[in-house]
């Protein structure tokens, strides 16, 4: 590992960004054993989920490096400042995939069926902004593998329910990565990089990313309906709706302090209120 290996890697890997999907794994998990599975269950999908998301990260970073390097706000990242090798982070990509690929052996022979196409998914998504400014909704579809794949590794099988909270998180994620592409939309349209801050402008952008934000809430709702469950999920579903509104009436592409808690802090929130209130729904109520 080279000097300062440990917390490059966490760095480059965006550990913390961890609270975005983790939560929705962990809720979809709740919900497929209607409470707590097996100490076992419960730590194969956490190893399944650091697996995945690092061998995401890592994938993209080796993607986008040279761009990265070309961006005056990405440029001090480990790999295109030199911190970090490209060997270095294929490696972290391959111990990782392989990480993946164990736990969901570990789970069940559906999950490690499916571990392929989770894949596919998962490193596709670095390469879409190349082509295509719905990029974020492909972001979406990653994240949304997580309560569903968490689901599967519970049961072994698939229900209405799962997709419904995918689709959720789906659009959640699509929104709040549209926000976060508000960063970079020069440096995009120079560059001939495709997201929609960069194709429509960012009042356009961010007018769909409150109509995506709308969606992930209808989601949940239904999630909540068909799932059967009760006034604390609502009510987390009621207060996560309200820091998403809080979310767009605070987000300035001028502002970069405003747009890190847009992106940031209030969708770890967010993802954090909805675990929060299923726990208590299937653990307390």
């Amino acid at each position: 590992m080279p000097p300062g290996g440990l917390r490059e890697t966490l760095s480059l890997v965006r550990f913390s960004h961890t609270l975005f999907a983790l939560p929705f794994a962990l809720t979809g998990m709740l919900l497929a054993a209607h409470g707590l599975p097996g100490p076992a269950t419960i730590g194969w999908i956490l190893a399944a989920m650091v697996g995945a998301r690092t061998a995401a990260m890592s994938f993209n970073r080796l993607m986008d490096r040279h761009f990265d390097a070309a961006n005056p706000r990405t440029a001090e990242r480990a790999l295109p400042a030199g911190r970090l090798t490209p060997l270095y982070v294929w490696g972290v990509f391959g111990v990782s995939l392989l990480l993946l690929l164990v736990a969901a052996w570990q789970l069940n022979p559906l999950t490690l069926k499916l571990a392929p196409l989770a894949i596919v998914i998962l490193c596709g998504y670095s390469l879409t902004k190349r082509f295509t400014s719905w990029t974020h909704l492909v972001l979406g579809l990653s994240l949304s593998g997580a309560p569903l794949g968490a689901w599967i590794a519970v049961r072994g099988s698939v229900e209405l329910l799962p997709f419904l909270l995918s689709a959720a998180v789906l659009f959640w994620t699509a929104g709040f990565d549209v926000v976060y592409a508000l960063q970079d939309v020069d440096f995009d349209r120079r560059a001939r990089l495709h997201s929609l801050p960069a194709r429509l402008g960012p009042a356009a952008a961010l007018r769909l990313a409150r109509w995506s934000h709308l969606m992930a809430v209808v989601f949940l709702a239904a999630t909540g309906g068909v799932a059967r469950l009760g006034l604390p999920y609502f009510l987390g579903t009621a207060l996560a709706a309200g820091l998403l509104a809080y979310e767009h009436a605070i987000v300035s592409p001028e502002d970069p302090i405003k747009l890190q808690i847009a992106f940031f802090r209030v969708n770890v929130a967010v993802a954090l209120i909805l675990l929060g209130a299923t726990s208590v729904d299937l653990l307390l109520a």
